[in-house]
C-alpha cells in the first residue's frame, strides 16, 4: 500500500510508528527506511520533513530525514538504528543474520553503502562539487546548502570521486561472487538488510524510470548526473540487482509525498 502521510500535530499525537521523511526526492537512506517497514509489514505513518517548523524539528531532535520515532522513546534518526528498531518489532522476516560472524559482514557493508564516508555520503558530495562548479549534479543553491552541512571542501574533488568508484567495484564483486554461486542477494541467498541498501542507494546513481519515481525533472538530472569515471564503475549488476529487488520484494511505484 502507498505510504501514508499525516501532519506533524497528528503523528506527533498518535501511538505506534510515526517516521519523519524528506518529501518529494528518492532520498536513500529514507527510501530504504520505508523499505524495510514494507518487507516487514510494521503499520506506520509518514510525516513530512519540514525545516521551518520549529516544534517539529524540536520533537525530531535534527533537520534531517528520516527520523524514526516509536511511542515515548528517543528519535532515532541513524540507518542502522532504524534497522534494530524494525529488527525488534518485527524479528520476521529477518533482514539481519543470527550468527555473529555473517551480522558482521552485514553491518560492514551497509555502513560502506549509508555510513559516513559511504557510497551515499560520497555520491552526495560529488553532487555538491557538480554543482558549485558547474558540471552538473545539485543545482547550485541545492548545493551550496547540502556543502555548508556535509563538509564539503573543494580540495576533496579527487578523493570523493575515487571513493565513489572504490566502493561500487566492491559492491559489484560482491554480487558477481554471490551470483558464480548461485544467489542474486548479497549475503545467502535470501533478502537481507544490504540488498535494500544498495538497491534504494542506486537512485543516487541511475533513478528508477518516472513511472516508478515521479521527481522534480531538475533532481532526477542531479541524482543521475554521474562523472566519467563513475559511470564506468556503475556495472550493470547492480542495477540489475536494483531492478530485482524492488520487483520482488519492495513496492513501486514510489510514494515520495
Amino acid at each position: 500500500m502507498p505510504v501514508e502521510f499525516v501532519d506533524f500535530e497528528e503523528a506527533r499525537d498518535r501511538d505506534g510508528l510515526r517516521m519523519v521523511v524528506v518529501p518529494g526526492v528518492p532520498s536513500p537512506w529514507g527510501e530504504a527506511a520505508k523499505g524495510i517497514l514494507h518487507v516487514k509489514q510494521i503499520p506506520w505513518v509518514a510525516v513530512r520533513l519540514d525545516q521551518r517548523n520549529a516544534e517539529l524539528i524540536q520533537w525530531i531532535g535534527c533537520a534531517s530525514g528520516p527520523v524514526a520515532m516509536y511511542e515515548g522513546e528517543a528519535p532515532r534518526s541513524g540507518w542502522a538504528e532504524i534497522l534494530l528498531l524494525a529488527e525488534r518489532l518485527a524479528p520476521e522476516p529477518p533482514l539481519l543474520p543470527s550468527d555473529a560472524e555473517s551480522r558482521a559482514l552485514v553491518f560492514g557493508l551497509s555502513h560502506e553503502i549509508c555510513g559516513e564516508l559511504g557510497l551515499g555520503w560520497m555520491r552526495r558530495l560529488e553532487g555538491i562539487h557538480d554543482g558549485l562548479s558547474g558540471g552538473g549534479g545539485f543545482p547550485a543553491p541545492v548545493a551550496k546548502y547540502l556543502g555548508d552541512k556535509y563538509g564539503y571542501r573543494a580540495e576533496d574533488a579527487g578523493h570523493i570521486s575515487a571513493r565513489v568508484v572504490e566502493l561500487l567495484q566492491m559492491l559489484a564483486r560482491r554480487l558477481h561472487a554471490q551470483r558464480d554461486a548461485g544467489s542474486r542477494y548479497y549475503l545467502g541467498d535470501r533478502l537481507g538488510a544490504v540488498d535494500i541498501y544498495s538497491a534504494t542507494f542506486m537512485a543516487l546513481l541511475q533513478p528508477l524510470p518516472k513511472e516508478d519515481c515521479p521527481m522534480p525533472d531538475a533532481m532526477r538530472a542531479a541524482f543521475g548526473s554521474v562523472e566519467a569515471a563513475t559511470r564506468d564503475a556503475l556495472d550493470p549488476i547492480l542495477v540489475e540487482h536494483r531492478d530485482h529487488v524492488y520487483r520482488t520484494h519492495l513496492e513501486l511505484p514510489l510514494t515520495l509525498g
